[in-house]
């Protein structure tokens, strides 16, 4: 069994039914395709966001219809853990002085933790990590 890592750009097209991103996952068995507990932070983090900014009760209903929205698509994808073990790894790479973003790197450390290639359209960033397979299902 192969396990594919949706990173949070990837998962996002995902979401909006983006067709090349969907014909890929639609190959893979629902436990062959997942994502970190960090990629769901960062989503939610961002209708967190949108929340806090909301002017007007038609802009903070819209918030909140997108936040359930995401919780429920979120409800259906096997969500890795981020933890000690990913946690070190993560901090193995923070010792590299990568010049990729934190998140990245703890996706990164949470797929190579659980046998798994990360699925991203940044390619570019994820490929300067150790060991790591990455993959691009946007195309």
């Amino acid at each position: 069994m192969s396990l594919f890592v949706l990173d949070t750009d990837i998962l996002t097209l995902f979401e909006m039914g983006h067709p090349a991103v969907n014909a890929r996952v639609a190959e893979h068995a629902s436990d062959e395709v997942a994502v970190s507990v960090v990629t769901v932070e960062e989503q939610l983090s961002g209708w967190y966001t949108q929340l806090r900014k909301a002017k007007g009760p038609e802009k903070l209903a819209w918030a909140y219809r997108r936040l359930a929205a995401t919780v429920r698509f979120l409800a259906r994808i096997r969500i890795l853990d981020f933890d000690e073990a990913a946690i070190r790894r993560y901090e193995q790479f923070k010792r590299l002085r990568l010049k990729v973003g934190k998140m990245d790197l703890q996706i990164a450390a949470a797929a190579l933790e659980h046998g798994g290639a990360v699925v991203t359209s940044n390619v570019r960033d994820f490929k300067a990590i150790p060991g790591l397979s990455v993959i691009d299902w946007s195309k």
